[in-house]
């Protein structure tokens, strides 16, 4: 009985907070880092089209509007968390502007097309091209200050990085076919570089149009190293651009962040527990009344088995078939065997049922049935004295008409 009591109290204590509180939940946690994803995942692809202006030593001479002129950047790139990532690619630049010696790139004589109308200065315009190589270290800014999310439709991602120029003009205005700038030697014997070095900063601005596809507005300022004031004047140009483009992300494009369990709020469950308590109390006294009603019943007498003189064997027949068929002849045979060892006498009852047929249908198949068991059992070597046959208009089992093929028999006892 205690054992009883002490297991149902168990139960209760493990049941009591599954009830009350919710099970232990899994969720993605940012505040624990991010999962780098596989080396295939968040690549990406850029290309921008935009205006640069030029601002080295004389360019203040030339109109604004004339020195704005094409740059274009096409990147590929990777991010590698939801903070750093990298891109490189190739550009292009035009530089438009001013310079006071013949020696310098791209000079193209007085030039009334980019400079002011003052030829007195001594100023001339130069113009040339800047194809290279480039390549940024990316910071998004949005995720580092708000927290990376999913889906978000505005990030502000800062870049700095480096490139390598080559440098393509036009020997004066309209003459000759575009030459590398390392082509051309000065009267002094020195040459402009063909390759120059470039650094560049910028933000760029990323508008997500859908999951895989951004609009992009970058704010760039390079610093590029050229000869823009003749040979031997190699300077830093300050060149600042804006630029319009589109950026596609391909395959996987979200981060994943470490899973951690979520426990379930602490709760009071004292009154469930009282509950509890009282419904076990109730189910102990319950048991002990069943324990009594036990011992009671096994305290007293068995009855003695009644006695019933049960059919020796019953034999069935198809509705309104009087003839022994199939196994039933089996049975019959066995039967015989059984009188042939015994000095009983026997009475056979003929059945059928009352749901089917009629009242004159019925006791003719009851006669006919008794009398060919008989017929089949004398036969057999049966003393005819020791077969009483008889009829009775009941069924044989009344349990409604789905069994009524249960009355439609012969049965045998012994007398």
């Amino acid at each position: 009985m205690k054992k009883i009591t002490l297991f149902a109290f168990a139960c209760a204590m493990l049941v009591a907070p599954a009830v009350n509180a919710q099970e232990v939940t899994y969720v993605e946690d940012p505040a624990q880092g991010y999962i780098f994803n596989n080396m295939k995942d968040n690549w990406f692809i850029q290309g921008e089209g935009g205006v640069g202006v030029m601002m080295s030593y004389k360019d203040a001479n030339v109109k604004f509007g004339k020195r704005l002129a094409p740059k274009a950047d096409l990147f590929i790139g990777k991010w590698f968390s939801p903070l750093l990532g990298f891109r490189i690619g190739g550009h292009f630049d035009q530089m438009i502007g001013a310079t006071d010696t013949k020696s310098a790139i791209g000079y193209r004589g007085w030039d009334t097309e980019i400079m002011k109308d003052d030829a007195e200065r001594g100023l001339h315009g130069q113009k040339f091209n800047r194809f290279g190589v480039t390549g940024d270290v990316l910071f998004n800014l949005t995720n580092w200050i708000c927290g990376y999310r999913p889906g978000r439709f505005y990030n502000a991602t800062l870049y700095a990085g480096a490139a390598v120029s080559w440098n393509v003009y036009r020997e004066n205005y309209g003459d000759g076919d575009f030459k590398y700038a390392g082509g051309k030697e000065n009267k002094d014997g020195s040459r402009a570089h063909d390759r120059n070095l470039a650094v560049q900063a910028g933000l760029l601005n990323s508008f997500a149009l859908s999951k895989h596809l951004d609009l992009l507005l970058d704010l760039r300022f390079d610093m590029v190293q050229d000869h823009v004031d003749g040979a031997g004047r190699k300077t830093w140009i300050e060149y600042p651009s804006v630029l319009l483009g589109l950026g596609y992300k391909f395959g996987k494009t979200e981060w994943n962040a470490p899973v951690v369990p979520v426990c379930p709020p602490v709760v009071d469950n004292t009154a469930l527990i009282n509950d509890l308590r009282n419904k076990l109390e109730g189910a102990n006294a319950k048991i002990a009344s069943l324990q009594k009603q036990l011992d009671d019943c096994l305290k007293r007498e068995c009855p003695k088995p009644h006695e019933v003189n049960a059919p020796l064997a019953t034999i069935y027949y198809p509705i309104n078939v009087s003839k022994i068929v199939g196994v039933q002849n089996d049975v019959v045979n066995a039967v015989a065997e059984v009188m042939a060892n015994e000095n009983s006498n026997y009475k056979l009852t003929g059945w059928a049922d009352n749901y089917t047929g009629n009242d004159q249908i019925n006791v003719r198949l009851r006669k006919d049935r008794v009398a060919g068991v008989k017929k089949a059992l004398v036969g057999k070597g049966i003393a005819e004295n020791r077969l009483e046959t008889t009829i009775d208009n009941a069924n044989l089992v009344d349990y409604g008409p789905k069994c009524a093929s249960l009355s439609r028999a012969v049965t045998i006892v012994r007398k």
